[in-house]
């Protein structure tokens, strides 16, 4: 019997402006998938500005959501789609989910964010960017960074549309199969480019 549809989305949630899981939920439920949600910040704003308030969920505080998941047979997702997280420990705690997802369901589909920063900036600790290079990129079936992401996790500098395919073969090669760079701004127009690649099969 084929499988429904199901998400879990493990995103930012804002108070003002359309971010991670505000952005994402009600599309998805729109289009009649199933959406479980957490969020994995809820802030005033997204960190874009030059201030925000509000609290991040950490590593045991999502094991221990999941756990009540599992607990009562809850965990049945075709889909994990992952946003912006704080910290190392969070980071590494959806990884653990996603090994559990995937425990239940082995082509369970990973859709990774890997939302660190934009125009040059970080705005996640530096500790993070390991993590997603070694541990979470492996594990993504697609992965939609930014250009600066995308320069961040390869180490390839994005000027043209041949250093954009150079990087996503680097993703490709990191194991990913799926690459969407969501924006690059390289183009003396000043128009934004968006480019998408899957790695070729075998």
């Amino acid at each position: 019997r084929e499988r429904s549809t199901r998400v879990l989305s493990i995103q930012s949630s804002v108070v003002s402006g359309y971010v991670g899981n505000k952005s994402a939920v009600f599309p998805l439920q729109t289009l009649g998938i199933e959406v479980d949600f957490i969020n994995s910040v809820q802030f005033s704003n997204h960190t874009g500005y030059p201030s925000w308030t509000g609290e991040a969920l950490d590593g045991p505080q999502l094991q221990e959501l999941v756990k009540g998941m599992q607990d009562n047979n809850l965990i049945n997702h075709t889909h994990l789609l992952t946003g912006y997280m704080r910290s190392p420990s969070i980071l590494r705690a959806v990884m653990d989910t996603l090994r559990l997802l995937r425990s239940k369901n082995p082509s369970c589909v990973y859709v990774c964010d890997p939302v660190m920063g934009d125009n040059g900036k970080l705005y996640v600790p530096e500790e993070l960017l390991p993590i997603y290079r070694e541990e979470v990129v492996p594990l993504a079936s697609v992965l939609t960074p930014n250009q600066f992401e995308a320069e961040a996790l390869t180490g390839v500098k994005i000027a043209s549309d041949a250093d954009a395919v150079a990087a996503m073969q680097r993703l490709h090669a990191m194991g990913v199969k799926i690459v969407v760079i969501t924006s690059c701004d390289y183009a003396d127009n000043g128009t934004i480019t968006l480019l998408a690649s899957r790695a070729a099969a075998g």
